[in-house]
């Protein structure tokens, strides 16, 4: 005669996952027992204009219409400011020799470079001049420098 396959673990195993399984559909029926039913009504939750849940549906009356074509989707196009592009300053530091120097802005008092290759009239420290800005390397430079 042949002796059995399963061992006593094998046997305890599967009594411990019968027990469990049991266990388990225990407590599926208890919980079906014990829920107060109602379905999806109970489980509704609404937001009144401030933002908070509420468990009462919103007031039709007080129901704001909103036209869908004023909505904007997107990033608006950005409105160019139309500014006079020739600024007026004076002239803090310039080097002949090395061939550049810096200008203040008599607007908004700031410092711009200024290289021999934007100048179109000689220059020197202290000198009243007309300027355009362009955008450089290390920031912007002044060109088309004249002397006012």
């Amino acid at each position: 005669m042949a002796r059995s396959e399963q061992s006593f673990s094998k046997k305890e195993k599967e009594k411990k996952r019968l027990k469990k399984r049991e266990l388990k559909m225990k407590k599926k029926e208890e919980r079906k027992a014990n829920s107060k039913g109602g379905g999806l009504e109970n489980m509704i939750a609404y937001v009144d204009a401030y933002g908070n849940l509420t468990d009462t549906p919103p007031d039709p009356a007080e129901r704001e219409v909103i036209d869908a074509d004023s909505i904007e989707i997107g990033i608006p196009k950005k409105v160019e400011e139309e500014y006079d592009p020739v600024h007026n300053g004076t002239v803090a530091f310039f080097n002949s020799s090395k061939g550049f120097g810096f200008i203040n802005d008599s607007n908004s008092s700031e410092k711009y470079f200024v290289h021999t290759s934007g100048l179109i009239d000689s220059i020197a420290e202290n000198d009243k001049v007309s300027f355009e800005l362009e955008k450089g390397m290390k920031g912007m430079n002044a060109v088309k420098v004249k002397k006012i």
